[in-house]
């Protein structure tokens, strides 16, 4: 290992100070003081503004939080009031029925209710599904029994529909209930 000289301290009489130096570091100062305030401003600035962005979002979801819980709330509204001549309808038919002697006039009002109903469910995109003759789908279908069969090319064909199932917009709104060959 070499051996370093050590050197003494120097003396601050020795050390001479440059004015010129002193003034250029309170320059320098000054102009780092009046930067940071001048970040320190524009930080607040971004800061309220933060603030105010958040509290629009907040509102904003809020907002949409309630109108779709109204919408919910509300969705069947149009539905139900579509239904609403339908149930007077029914009623009418009922007085007129406990009052009619023809059993074929009963029969012809409650065709035309019916009839009534199957167009409104239609308008609002709800159809019957045609169930009986068609191959098994559990996608569609609810077997409520399997009946024996003799041909085997029946397997597995509808071959009774004891409850309608109705689609939505190629949705399934209702499963049928239906017997199954086997």
């Amino acid at each position: 290992m070499e051996e370093k000289e050590i050197k003494e301290p120097l003396d601050e009489a020795t050390v001479e100070v440059n004015p010129e130096e002193i003034l250029e570091g309170e320059e320098i100062a000054d102009d780092l003081s009046e930067r940071v305030a001048a970040l320190e401003a524009e930080l607040e600035n971004e800061k309220k503004e933060y603030l105010f962005l958040r509290a629009d979002f907040d509102n904003y979801r809020k907002r949409t939080l309630r109108d779709r819980e109204e919408l919910l709330r509300n969705a069947g509204e149009k539905v139900l009031a579509g239904l609403l001549p339908i149930a007077d309808d029914f009623e009418r038919g009922i007085d007129a029925a406990s009052k009619a002697e023809d059993v074929n006039a009963v029969r012809e009002g409650m065709e035309l209710i019916y009839n009534k109903l199957i167009k409104f469910l239609a308008d609002n995109g709800v159809t019957p599904m045609e169930s009986t003759g068609k191959p098994f789908d559990a996608d569609f279908h609810d077997a409520i029994a399997s009946l024996p069969n003799d041909d085997p090319a029946k397997s597995g064909i509808v071959i009774d529909t004891t409850q309608r199932g109705y689609m939505i917009n190629d949705k399934v709104l209702r499963h049928a209930k239906v017997a199954v060959a086997q």
